[in-house]
């Protein structure tokens, strides 16, 4: 059995993830490798139809993700009963797992997935204050503020967002523990830079990355707009 090395850590530069719900699927694995040597992993959109007005995708579209990359995979739980679905994703190959704060149970459902040997992620809807996590910082390796409403891939940016990444920052930065602030929704080249202003280390991006005519060469050139190197934190995990 492999033992695979841990979720990594804020390293000082910033996570590039591309989001699969806006890759080709008719050519998936073909998408992936051309992303890895520029990408820090990537993130599968889970959605019920219910949390969410969307369906997407079940584990065994993780397991392929998965299997086709060396990229860590996150799965990004939109559903209202996310602890229904922890296990199955596990299996899948998820090294992430974020769950929203608005769904059942989730300060219980961070607790489960730590216990699982996993990193775990708290996700916000736009209309979710801060504040709502601020108190699950311990059992989080991951905040997502999500700038969009979550659902659908190409929306615009929420500029009114930037004020909750900021507070999200000085929480992480008071609690003294080492936790990605991650934004998702409407990034692209220039929306990155104002999230990374205003406290963003990890950037979740879908139709910017496989929209563009040179994935990788997008992924290498916004690594340099935004000062960070040429090189992802850590992309194997």
């Amino acid at each position: 059995m492999t033992i695979k090395p841990p979720f990594p850590r804020p390293c000082g530069k910033i996570s590039l993830v591309p989001s699969v719900l806006s890759a080709d699927f008719s050519r998936l694995e073909s998408c992936l490798k051309k992303i890895e040597a520029s990408a820090d992993w990537v993130q599968v959109d889970i959605m019920d139809g219910h949390f969410v007005p969307n369906l997407s995708f079940g584990p065994d579209f993780a397991r392929a993700v998965a299997g086709s990359t060396c990229l860590g995979v996150d799965a990004h739980l939109m559903v209202e009963r996310p602890g229904k679905f922890i296990d199955a994703f596990a299996a899948a190959g998820a090294r992430l797992i974020t769950v929203h704060a608005e769904a059942e149970d989730s300060l219980f459902c961070l607790k489960r997935i730590h216990s699982m040997g996993l990193a775990a992620g708290v996700a916000l809807r736009p209309k979710t204050p801060f504040k709502r996590v601020a108190s699950f910082l311990e059992a989080a390796d991951l905040v997502l503020i999500m700038t969009v409403e979550p659902g659908f891939g190409g929306q615009r940016f929420i500029s009114a967002m930037l004020n909750k990444i900021a507070a999200a920052r000085r929480a992480i930065n008071a609690s003294g523990r080492k936790i990605w602030l991650q934004v998702d929704g409407g990034i692209n080249s220039c929306t990155a830079k104002l999230a990374v202003k205003a406290g963003a280390d990890s950037l979740v991006m879908g139709s910017a990355v496989f929209g563009a005519r040179n994935p990788a060469g997008f992924l290498r050139g916004l690594r340099l707009k935004l000062n960070v190197g040429d090189l992802p934190c850590k992309k194997r995990f």
